[in-house]
């Protein structure tokens, strides 16, 4: 979406203090460990853009609480995989021997918006050391989120997520998108084991203080099914919503979505 199409949405600009009572009103405590799934564009224009939600997300958790984001890198992976766009076959090798290695503080996401993008690079936030799947965390909790991240299952309980589930006032913010972006059901889908396929891929990574092309194995990770997996859940839990800027947000606990995804991935796949 344009700026100006925003602007033509917008009816007045969206400001750090209009966020942070609208982030009070859909039930954001301090304390609270936040995921944040965002879309920039569907919040307005916002006097500050990313930069002034972030800073508002973290003031409404305060400093007993964190902010944790999906910063992934999908293009640190095997080019076989590409589909969007796809590459030559004969450039595989190439990109094999050649992709620099997967670096926390440097690598880009790729396709997680610009709230996470910027929010990677903010003072005294962390970035986890998957390169493929990584999450970004700030606040008291952040070391024990982003500070173990292991190469596979990227999203099962060693990961972030899985130290999000065991942490209590956990909490998901879908920040104007839908559940088709909650990372939090790929968890689930590595506590149903067997019934996920298992492929190989691989990233760029430093192993030993030398860059190498891994190889490794994980799930096939799908959420093709997460909008009719969240329309379930929305069903059996308490989900709240309510508008942030000009987006639909909706807010609910990790632990019951992991869950109740484990239970709804059973019988539906």
């Amino acid at each position: 979406m344009s700026e100006k199409n925003i602007i033509d949405k917008t009816e007045m600009p969206v400001t750090k203090k209009s966020i942070s009572e609208d982030l009070k009103n859909l039930g954001i405590e301090k304390g609270d460990i936040l995921l944040v799934h965002s879309s920039l564009s569907s919040l307005g224009w916002i006097c500050g853009g990313a930069q002034t939600v972030i800073m508002s997300l973290l003031d409404a958790v305060g400093e007993e609480g964190s902010v944790v984001m999906p910063t992934h890198s999908g293009d640190w992976s095997d080019p076989v995989e590409w589909g969007n766009p796809s590459v030559p076959e004969k450039w595989h090798k190439i990109i094999y021997d050649n992709m620099p290695a997967y670096d926390p503080d440097l690598t880009p996401t790729r396709g997680m918006g610009g709230i996470p993008e910027l929010f990677r690079t903010f003072p005294n936030v962390i970035r986890s050391s998957h390169p493929q799947g990584s999450f970004c965390a700030s606040g008291k909790f952040k070391e024990k989120i982003a500070g173990n991240h292991p190469l596979t299952p990227q999203f099962g309980m060693g990961s972030p997520l899985g130290a999000l589930y065991n942490l209590d006032k956990t909490k998901v913010l879908l920040l104007g998108v839908g559940y088709d972006s909650c990372t939090s059901f790929h968890l689930g889908e590595t506590l149903i084991g067997n019934k996920v396929n298992i492929s190989r891929t691989g990233s760029a990574i430093y192993e030993k203080g030398k860059r190498t092309w891994k190889w490794f194995e994980d799930y096939e990770y799908n959420s093709d099914d997460f909008s009719k997996l969240g329309k379930a859940f929305e069903g059996r839990h308490k989900v709240t919503k309510k508008t942030v800027g000009n987006a639909e947000c909706r807010l609910f606990s990790l632990r019951e979505a992991v869950d109740f995804s484990k239970e709804w991935l059973l019988k539906n796949r």
